[in-house]
């Protein structure tokens, strides 16, 4: 198995804020394992340390960049040279002029938020306990009250509330929206049969072969992977999502599930299943059952609407 997934309820303790993400490796499992471990260290330090009015696609592009370079050192370091192709979804409460409602890490220490510090994080990410936000949360109870009580007043001064869901990818994971019955698609297929970026691969010197790159990789944009990294790249594709009451739930998965099963199909097989668990069982059993070859992983997220401090 070389996948690797997470998911952050009230990520960097701040309310309404969530990150889930699917990582599927190839060529070795350590990428897609790092990524899995660290990857949302690297957005939360982004998110810490930026203007509070930096467009979080632009934070999740210089995150992916920032992971990608991480991979190539540890790649040169140790001998490895996996990757993974990405996706990763960020959900936050924002006020209409898409300022976040409240301090990004309302509700980190400095101790924590010092140790947030991607220079600092080891290249064998098991051989550690996961730090910034297991060490905040035990001392942030008592602040998350009283930041209830300061965001509910900043949002009656500053007006309504909306939830924006962000998403990035590279590779073929994909993430797919359900609104009002109906198939989103809010990623990108970065594949070697696309003629854009096959052409953006030519471009850079190299040449695509049986849908390949170079005649080896099927993606043509993916995290690690630095013995190609000239011509698979891993600039992220994004998109900002404004959710309404019409989102039911958001799929993400690998391309293990989306070689056998369309978008419209997949929201369709879940979509009386209330249960998001059950709901990533459905959707992997179905792939089992169409005889997909590949690794599995499906994560299922409720977007069922919520109150504004029970997210």
């Amino acid at each position: 198995m070389e996948d690797s997934h997470s998911f952050l309820y009230s990520f960097g303790d701040v309310d309404g804020q969530g990150y889930f993400a699917v990582f599927d490796g190839h060529a070795g499992k350590h990428a897609a394992e790092w990524c899995g471990q660290w990857f949302h260290e690297y957005l939360l330090h982004e998110l810490i340390n930026t203007p509070r009015t930096t467009p979080v696609c632009d934070l999740l592009n210089s995150t992916f960049h920032i992971v990608d370079t991480k991979l190539s050192q540890v790649a040169a370091e140790v001998g490895t040279h996996s990757g993974c192709t990405a996706v990763t979804a960020f959900l936050r409460l924002e006020y209409q002029n898409g300022e976040p409602v409240g301090p990004v890490g309302a509700g980190i220490s400095e101790k924590a938020v010092t140790r947030v510090n991607p220079n600092d994080m080891d290249d064998q990410p098991w051989k550690h306990e996961a730090i910034a936000l297991s060490e905040a949360r035990d001392s942030t109870k008592k602040a998350s009250e009283q930041r209830k009580s300061s965001l509910e007043e900043s949002r009656q001064s500053k007006g309504a509330v909306k939830r924006t869901l962000y998403i990035a990818n590279v590779g073929d994971a994909r993430a797919v929206l359900c609104r009002g019955k109906k198939a989103v698609r809010l990623t990108y297929d970065h594949k070697g049969s696309d003629q854009q970026e096959a052409q953006r691969i030519t471009d850079a010197g190299g040449y695509v072969m049986n849908n390949r790159v170079n005649g080896v990789l099927a993606v043509t944009r993916s995290l690690g992977d630095s013995s190609m990294k000239e011509f698979v790249v891993g600039s992220p594709f994004t998109t900002e999502t404004t959710l309404t009451g019409e989102d039911q739930f958001l799929i993400i998965a690998c391309d293990g599930l989306w070689d056998v099963c369309g978008d419209q199909d997949a929201v369709e097989l879940i979509m009386n299943v209330k249960d998001p668990q059950e709901a990533s069982r459905v959707l992997l059993d179905h792939a089992l059952s169409q005889f997909s070859t590949d690794n599995l992983s499906v994560m299922v997220v409720s977007l069922k609407p919520v109150s504004f401090f029970d997210v």
